[in-house]
């Protein structure tokens, strides 16, 4: 009896965890560039009963008698499927399609790998730069921040979908300046590890950064100026998946009840 009610208490552990994934993904249902996380479960360790099980006339049954002791968490994953691309008509609003990263240099020194191409223009130290809204510079592919030169207009510049910034001549054709961005990508996105601000970070198990630019294994990303990727959240869905998740968690609760009352029967017994 008092393992049915550790193995209901870890199904209540799990669909709680299982609850809070569903409610990150509606909280960041309209942040830019967001991933939909979803938790995976596996069981815990089984207890042998009887190895050898035998009916009433002492035959051998295939198979013995083993007991679960429950569930729990063993990861939750971000799908990196493509976003819808919402248009902006902002100049330094970037989206992605395809699987690539762009490149941000942290104020640690480190580089951040985002899909949130919500860019704007800084004053640094380096001169005018491209810069998310926490002023991380923009990379391009040589990993160095992108610096617009003075003599050019920053409202003019154009970007083609390869990442080429481009500036018009008197003439209005369009003449690259020699600047691309960045884009990277990994062999598992699944294995970033998450910060602040929209911003993932290189790990062991996503493996090394792997540039477009210079990787011709790799299919090359689209970059579209004046959009914004979306995330992939489904609100239907998770709504949906938030219900079954509530149900199994009151059917453990009901499960330790029904427990609690069979022990409360057993200790009434004289």
């Amino acid at each position: 009896m008092m393992r049915s009610l550790w193995t209901a208490a870890s199904g209540m552990t799990a669909q709680q965890s299982n609850v809070d994934t569903i409610s990150n993904n509606l909280a960041n249902i309209n942040t830019t560039g967001y991933k939909k996380e979803t938790a995976e479960f596996k069981s815990l360790l089984y207890q042998t009963i009887q190895e050898n099980s035998y009916d009433n006339n002492g035959e051998p049954k295939p198979t013995g008698i083993q007991v679960g002791l429950g569930v729990r968490n063993s990861a939750i994953t971000s799908l990196y499927t493509q976003g819808t691309l919402l248009q902006t008509d902002n100049d330094y609003d970037f989206a992605i399609d395809g699987d690539g990263f762009f490149m941000v240099r942290t104020p640690g020194g480190d580089i951040g790998y985002t899909r949130n191409g919500s860019f704007g223009l800084a004053n640094g130290i380096e001169g005018l730069t491209i810069a998310d809204s926490d002023g991380n510079p923009l990379l391009d592919t040589s990993g160095s921040a992108i610096v617009i030169d003075e003599a050019y207009n920053p409202s003019k510049i154009k970007i083609n979908e390869y990442g080429e910034l481009s500036y018009p001549d008197e003439n209005n054709v369009l003449i690259p300046i020699g600047i691309t961005i960045g884009l990277a990508q990994f062999n598992n996105p699944a294995g970033l590890e998450k910060t602040s601000g929209s911003l993932l970070k290189e790990t062991e198990a996503s493996g090394m950064p792997r540039m477009e630019y210079d990787d011709f294994m790799l299919k090359r990303s689209k970059i579209r100026q004046g959009y914004l990727e979306g995330s992939n959240v489904q609100a239907v869905d998770e709504i949906v998946n938030l219900i079954v998740a509530q149900r199994a968690y009151e059917m453990n609760s009901k499960i330790i009840t029904a427990a609690d009352q069979m022990l409360q029967q057993a200790n009434n017994l004289r």
